[in-house]
């Protein structure tokens, strides 16, 4: 029997975000972005990133918030897919929130290799 559950429109993807008590917290945010469809997840190509980028932690509206982006190669032939994602970070898990990349216009960037395809 294969059960399928369907969330409501609430905003919050739900994806599986690895154990608080694995890796460093960057490390588990590239874990859960991977994770994401956005992200290559479901490709039956293989995708590399490169030149991925992180914000945050920022504070919006009492919500602890990460912004990823990256270039994503592979699933276009030759063209570059910029898929981004805004992670929440609430006592300790981790959670996708969709439909709200809005709230990273504006923040400072920096590198997230650990996201990056190796060379």
């Amino acid at each position: 029997m294969l059960a399928l559950s369907t969330g409501g429109c609430t905003g919050i993807a739900t994806s599986a975000a690895p154990s608080p008590s694995t890796g460093t917290l960057r490390a588990r945010i590239a874990a859960l972005t991977l994770g994401q469809v956005d992200f290559g997840s479901i490709s039956i190509l293989p995708v590399r990133f490169e030149k991925s980028r992180i914000s945050g932690p920022f504070d919006d509206s009492g919500r602890t918030l990460y912004c990823v982006s990256s270039h994503m190669k592979g699933r276009t032939f030759g063209k570059a897919e910029r898929p981004k994602a805004v992670i929440r970070h609430e006592g300790g898990v981790l959670k996708v929130l969709s439909d709200e990349a809005e709230v990273c216009e504006g923040h400072r960037t920096e590198p997230f290799t650990e996201l990056d395809s190796p060379a």
